[in-house]
């Protein structure tokens, strides 16, 4: 009886994995938005714990971030500075110093182009998911994906070693021609594995 209900919920697992992937994706861009709304409400601790979360995936740089609440949505490290302990020509140590600032607005729990990705996963990842259920798919070459990937490498390392900066459009569309061409590659492979689990 016990390897017969295993069996079954494998089986649910097996065709319903959609469900808990695209679950997973929105829920890791959820608490990303989550985080400036509760510092919003009042809420401190759990916007705390939230933001302390996101260290582990993003840097949270002020000034490659979107601001939620404030007269601006993204603002340069020269309107931020004063707001934070970091000198003048301090921007790119500010690592996760999230600025929550009636003035300014609330800072998402990860940066611009991680939202893009995320954005672009999620609502790319759902389109997709929507196609497979009609037919099967080819997921997206390795060389495809790696030139998907060559925007972003370079807009991220130029400003990384200091030769340009970045911009909040770059940024976002960079991020969400990445995160657009993941989804391409990894819901056609796991939804081709799942199908074979199903059916062998």
């Amino acid at each position: 009886m016990t390897v017969r209900r295993a069996a079954t919920a494998f089986d649910r697992l097996a065709a319903w994995w959609w469900l808990i992937y695209l679950g997973f994706v929105g829920l890791f861009l959820g608490g990303a938005v989550a985080a400036p709304l509760l510092a919003m409400a009042g809420f401190t601790r759990a916007s705390n714990w939230i933001y302390l979360a996101y260290r582990v995936s993003c840097h949270q740089l002020p000034h490659h971030s979107w601001f939620l609440g404030g007269p601006r949505a993204s603002y340069g490290w020269e309107a931020l500075q004063p707001l934070t302990s970091f000198g003048v020509g301090q921007a790119a140590t500010a690592f996760h110093h999230p600025i929550r600032d009636a003035a300014v607005g609330f800072q998402m729990a990860i940066c611009q182009r991680d939202t893009a990705i995320w954005s672009a996963l999620l609502l790319s990842s759902a389109v997709l998911v929507w196609r497979s259920r009609r037919r099967r798919m080819a997921a997206l070459p390795i060389w495809a994906y790696a030139l998907a990937a060559m925007p972003m490498a370079v807009d991220a390392l130029t400003q990384l070693v200091g030769w340009r900066e970045s911009t909040p459009l770059l940024r976002t569309l960079t991020g969400g021609l990445f995160g657009m061409a993941t989804a391409l590659l990894v819901v056609p492979l796991l939804d081709e594995g799942f199908r074979e689990l199903r059916e062998g």
